[in-house]
C-alpha cells in the first residue's frame, strides 16, 4: 500500500492524522478510507478530545476518491477494502466527543473536500484551492459536497461549485463562511495546535452539547431546535465543572469598578 497515517500525540487530548500517498498524490483508495476511519476511531477511543487531520504531501491536502476503485466498483482488481470507511469517517468527525480540526495545507478536492467539510473547524493556509469536480466526470457529489458546502458557504456559490467543477480559493471561501481561518503557508497546523490547546480546556459536556444543539439545528425547525438546545442547556447547566465556571465568571463581575 502506497498511503501511510501517521499519528503524533500533544499531550494526551490532542492528536495529529497526517495522510500522505505520495504514488496516488493523496487521492484516497478505499484501503485508505477504511484505515484513516479506524484511526480516528483509534483516537477517539484513546482519550483525544481534538483530532486534526493534515497532509504529509506538499501541495496536496486531501483529494478525491481514487478514480480506480470507482471506476472498478466495489469488486474491482485493485480494491483492498469496503469502501464503507467514507460514511465510518463522517461518523466519527461529527462525534460529539471529538472536535475535529481540518488543517488544509494544499489543494482538496472531491470526497477530500467533502471530509474538510464535515470537519468541526477549518484551517486552510492561503494557497489552498477547493473543488468538487465530479460533475467533469459525469458525477455527482456523495458525501456532502452538495449538502454541506451549501450549508456552509451558501446555496449560490455551493451552486456554481458543484455544476462548474471549477475550484474556489481558501480566502473567498473564507468569505463567504466556510473556513473559520486563512493562515500563511505552513502555517495550518500550528494555528490548528493552538486552537486545540484552547479547546481541550473546554468542558466536555457543554462541548459534546454543543455539537449536539448543532447537529440538531440543521434537521428540524428552528422552534424544534430550540427546544432542544433548552434540554442540552439544562442536563449541564447543574454540572460540577459548569457551575465552578459560573462562579469564576461571576467573580470578575464583583469586583468593584
Amino acid at each position: 500500500m502506497s498511503h501511510e497515517i501517521d499519528i503524533a500525540w500533544n499531550g494526551d487530548r490532542v492528536a495529529v492524522l497526517t495522510f500522505s500517498d505520495p504514488v496516488r498524490r493523496n487521492q484516497l483508495c478505499w484501503a485508505a478510507i477504511d484505515a484513516l476511519a479506524q484511526q480516528f476511531r483509534h483516537c477517539r477511543e484513546s482519550g483525544a478530545r481534538v483530532v486534526i487531520l493534515a497532509s504529509g504531501l506538499a501541495g496536496h491536502w486531501l483529494e478525491h476518491a481514487w478514480l480506480r476503485d470507482l471506476s472498478n466498483g466495489v469488486q474491482g482488481r485493485e480494491q483492498t477494502g469496503t469502501g464503507a470507511g467514507w460514511f465510518d469517517c463522517l461518523n466519527e468527525l461529527a462525534h460529539e466527543d471529538v472536535i475535529s480540526i481540518a488543517a488544509i495545507s494544499g489543494d482538496c478536492s472531491g470526497g477530500g473536500a467533502e471530509l474538510g467539510w464535515a470537519c468541526d473547524l477549518r484551517i486552510a493556509e492561503a494557497q489552498a484551492r477547493f473543488s468538487q469536480p465530479e460533475i467533469a466526470m459525469g458525477l455527482t457529489t456523495g458525501i456532502g459536497g452538495s449538502s454541506r458546502l451549501a450549508r456552509l458557504a451558501g446555496r449560490t456559490a455551493a451552486t456554481e461549485m458543484v455544476l462548474t467543477g471549477k475550484p474556489l480559493g481558501a480566502q473567498r471561501l473564507y468569505e463567504l463562511g466556510a473556513i473559520n481561518r486563512v493562515v500563511a503557508t505552513g502555517e495550518s497546523l500550528p494555528v490548528a495546535l493552538e486552537m486545540a490547546a484552547e479547546l481541550v480546556e473546554k468542558s466536555p459536556a457543554a462541548i459534546a452539547g454543543l455539537k449536539r444543539i448543532l447537529a440538531v439545528n440543521e434537521r428540524v425547525p428552528l422552534d424544534e431546535a430550540l427546544r432542544y438546545e433548552q434540554e442540552v442547556f439544562q442536563s449541564v447547566v447543574n454540572t460540577d465543572l459548569a457551575i465552578a465556571g459560573m462562579e469564576a465568571a461571576q467573580s470578575r463581575y464583583d469586583k468593584p469598578v
